[in-house]
């Protein structure tokens, strides 16, 4: 008896320790490199053991499998030697079964043997190394290495064994993968359902990560609603455009609004004023930075870092100023839109209780579709323009007159306001069906 439970303990034993190999196995492959280099730079000898593992896939798995594969083999021993024999010796004594007992005697141990294998051996280890693979690998990490470093012989001969048969079957080993965008997403989703991240931090990373797909010309303020400066305007006629609008930087121009020879800032008009001298535009502008339209938005985050300017003209490709675009342009792409009293207090595409749309002309043509979902502008590849006025303009075919209306797309559409030659409001009336 005491012979059995000898045996019996063995096997245990022998489950147990493939168990341990498994576990160890799924804990490394699982465990994030990040992680575990960022413990091992903390000073965790451990972790830094473990990723020495990790980055060394080939030896350390050849040296699991050496471990499982013994392991399966003196359990197999024991029980196909030992224990299938002392069972079948009480079936003899079952007269029915007497000419059967080696046989039904072998299926059970191995059916009971392989049962526990699974459950013992591969499936609890295998959860708990999913469950904590960062901590299992550093727990395990010192045992493995050792075991690698004694069966290193063997280990070496595997390795070279299946380097050679990859060789001969032309298979080249696939370069580790690297982290894609879409995977930091993912990650980044993950955790927002977790509750690690608030869904404003969520929609932050996925739009910096977003940044170098973004053209300058997406976040500039168009030509149309840059405030210019002359540089030889006096000081009156300066402070009234400052008073009139919300910009914080000037493009300073000579001659024509082309010939920009400067930036001038509300920041330098205000000191100026704080010390009661006059503004002279001369004195207090700054170069102007100037950068092409395509360029993206993380580019242009580097040559504000690069010059310590927060302002850039952006120009054509034939030379034109088409807009202005601001650090605080590219804050806004990232975080959402930051909008002021005056955007507050008066929408730029309105509905109104009648079903009519007023809209500022100004409105761009991507976000007007977005806003009066029924009617449809020119498909974005044939689009010369960028904005709804500009959509009116095309239209029409001329520049428009106050009071000027056409019909489209089940609206009549109405000029109620210019500004100068610009389009400055439209009224969208539906057409009620007689």
């Amino acid at each position: 008896m005491n012979s059995v439970a000898f045996e019996l303990a063995a096997i245990l034993v022998l489950l147990l320790a493939n168990g341990v190999f498994s576990m160890a196995e799924l804990a490394v492959v699982s465990a994030r490199k990040s992680r575990l280099r960022k413990l091992a730079d903390d000073g965790d000898v451990r972790a830094r053991t473990a990723l020495e593992l990790a980055e060394s896939p080939n030896t350390f798995l050849a040296t699991v499998q050496i471990g499982i594969t013994l392991v399966g083999v003196v359990a197999a021993a024991f029980s196909g030697a030992t224990l299938t024999a002392r069972l079948a010796v009480p079936l003899r004594e079952l007269g029915a079964l007497a000419p059967y007992a080696d046989k039904i005697a072998f299926v059970v141990v191995v059916g009971l043997l392989t049962f526990l294998t699974l459950v013992i051996g591969e499936l609890l280890p295998k959860r708990l190394g999913l469950g904590n693979p960062e901590g299992i690998a550093r727990s395990l990490a010192g045992p493995m290495r050792l075991l690698s470093r004694i069966a290193s012989p063997l280990v070496t001969l595997l390795g070279v064994s299946t380097d050679a048969l990859l060789a001969l079957l032309r298979i080249k080993p696939a370069p580790e993968a690297s982290v894609s965008e879409d995977e930091v997403n993912l990650l980044v989703r993950e955790g927002l359902r977790a509750g690690v991240f608030l869904p404003s931090e969520s929609n932050m990373v996925e739009r910096v990560l977003a940044l170098d797909r973004i053209p300058v010309r997406d976040l500039m303020t168009p030509r149309a609603k840059i405030i210019w400066v002359n540089v030889d305007d006096p000081h009156e006629a300066i402070w009234h455009r400052i008073v009139v609008s919300s910009h914080t930087a000037f493009p300073v121009y000579e001659g024509n609004r082309d010939h920009v020879v400067g930036v001038l800032s509300v920041k330098s008009i205000y000191a100026n004023l704080a010390a009661g001298a006059p503004v002279h535009v001369r004195n207090l502008m700054t170069s102007p930075l100037v950068v092409p339209a395509g360029l993206s938005a993380t580019t242009l985050l580097e040559k504000f870092k690069q010059t310590g300017r927060h302002v850039a003209l952006v120009a054509d490709e034939f030379g034109g100023i088409t807009g202005l675009v601001s650090l605080h342009d590219i804050m806004e792409a990232i975080i959402g839109e930051l909008p002021t009293v005056e955007m507050r207090a008066r929408p730029r595409a309105l509905r109104r209780e009648d079903g009519s749309w007023l809209v500022d002309g100004m409105l761009g043509a991507d976000e007007f579709e977005r806003a009066v979902t029924g009617f449809p502008l020119h498909p974005k590849p044939e689009r010369d323009y960028e904005t709804f006025a500009g959509f009116v303009m095309k239209h029409l075919g001329h520049v428009p007159r106050e009071g000027e209306t056409f019909r489209l797309h089940g609206y009549d559409v109405e000029v109620i306001d210019m500004d100068g030659h610009r389009v400055d409001k439209v009224l969208l009336i539906p057409i009620r069906a007689a």
